[in-house]
């Protein structure tokens, strides 16, 4: 009758709780069951988890003996918020009061000031379960009182992890470079309103131009608009300062060597044009073309292209490379120095191409004729010299 082993159901095998040596005392070692008993389910008695003396099939679960315990909490409304019903999550075996939870073990782990909040702040009416884990729900009046920089106005997002940290709302910090511009020079100083009108954040163009149109437009040394500059900035200008700004003209399309590096800007960018600014020598050096006696470059018909008898270093004294078309060098027989101007073989100032190889030394007629007799093709004229002697070898 203490434990009616028929109601409750008690196993055959009697060895479980009896000895061979009397049939009193009878003992049950918990340790041997499904349910080892630890803490205070040690001391409590066995009425306690099976009612009316039923054993078999006793639950072994939390919340069936302590469904009580879980409806009339007051503290924080289990019912209310939504509890899980696996006790062991905020109780232990040794009592069920003091309870702890342990939010590192959740998907919101507690950091910096978020330890030392209250629950509700962030569970409002008790409600525990899905409760949002993004900080604007928390935060949204933080976010639509904010004046220093306006968030509604200025379209911030909503992560606030961006400026703010766990540790406080306040002070918060933005890292300009993590964004697709980084403040770099003068921008790390500059005020963030004179970029971000009227406190607007979001959309904000990146481009140099659209801040410094003002110091494009007005600019006279040398006038922007006028000579039809770039609107990239930084080809000419830093972000360290607007003045002094400096541009390379390696990398132009015409790189400046020789004399042009000391060349006034204005001597080829004429009346402030920059943009379309022609890249041949002749438009710049056409008075230095036409005015030419020696030779007479319009009279000669000679090409605008100034680079093969020119160089950059200075416009004169000028070269030109003879060898391609007739030697005449210190290893030739016609060597420098026996003829001091073009014309005394190019006859025709009007047409370079025009030469004469009949006019200088022992080219006679009458001595030619005898020299060449039998030669096939041969006539006394400048062509045929030059058809058989292209290096002016005899």
């Amino acid at each position: 009758t203490t434990t009616n082993h028929v109601t409750g159901q008690f196993s055959h095998d009697c060895t479980t709780c009896h000895s061979m040596n009397a049939w009193k005392p009878a003992t049950l070692d918990h340790n041997k069951t499904m349910f080892p008993l630890v803490g205070a389910h040690i001391t409590t008695t066995c009425a306690s988890c099976h009612k009316n003396g039923v054993y078999k099939g006793t639950a072994s679960d939390c919340y069936t003996c302590h469904t009580t315990d879980f409806t009339q909490s007051t503290t924080t409304n289990h019912v209310t918020g939504q509890f899980s019903h696996d006790c062991t999550t905020c109780h232990s075996m040794n009592a069920w009061k003091p309870a702890t939870f342990s939010h590192s073990k959740t998907l919101f782990p507690l950091l910096g000031a978020h330890i030392t909040t209250d629950c509700a702040s962030c569970h409002k009416n008790g409600v525990y379960k899905g409760t949002a884990s993004d900080c604007y729900t928390c935060h949204t009046a933080d976010f639509a009182q904010s004046t220093t920089t306006n968030h509604v106005t200025g379209q911030f997002s909503h992560d606030c992890t961006t400026c703010h940290s766990m540790n406080a709302w306040k002070p918060a910090t933005f890292s300009h470079s993590k964004t697709l511009f980084p403040l770099t020079g003068a921008h790390s100083t500059t005020d963030c309103l004179f970029c971000h009108k009227s406190g607007q954040f979001k959309g904000t163009a990146m481009d140099c131009y659209t801040c410094h149109t003002t110091d494009f437009t007005q600019v006279t040394s040398p006038n922007h608009v006028t000579g039809g500059f770039d609107h990239t900035c930084t080809v000419c200008h830093t972000t360290t300062a607007w003045k002094p700004a400096t541009f390379d003209h390696a990398k132009s399309i015409f790189p400046l060597t020789g004399a042009h590096v000391q060349t006034a800007c204005a001597q080829c960018h004429v009346g402030g044009k920059y943009a379309g600014t022609p890249t041949v020598c002749y438009t710049c050096h056409v008075t230095e073309y036409t005015t030419s006696t020696n030779p007479n470059h319009v009279a000669a018909k000679y090409p605008t292209d100034c680079v093969p008898c020119h160089t950059t270093t200075a416009w004169r004294p000028s070269t030109f490379n003879h060898t391609p078309f007739f030697p005449i060098d210190a290893a030739a027989k016609h060597r420098p120095g026996r003829w001091t101007l073009c014309s005394d073989c190019h006859t025709n100032p009007a047409n370079s191409k025009v030469f004469e190889c009949i006019l200088c030394h022992e080219h006679d007629k009458p001595s030619m004729d005898s020299k060449h007799s039998g030669r096939r093709d041969y006539s006394y004229t400048s062509a045929a010299c030059y058809r058989c002697h292209p290096q002016g070898r005899s």
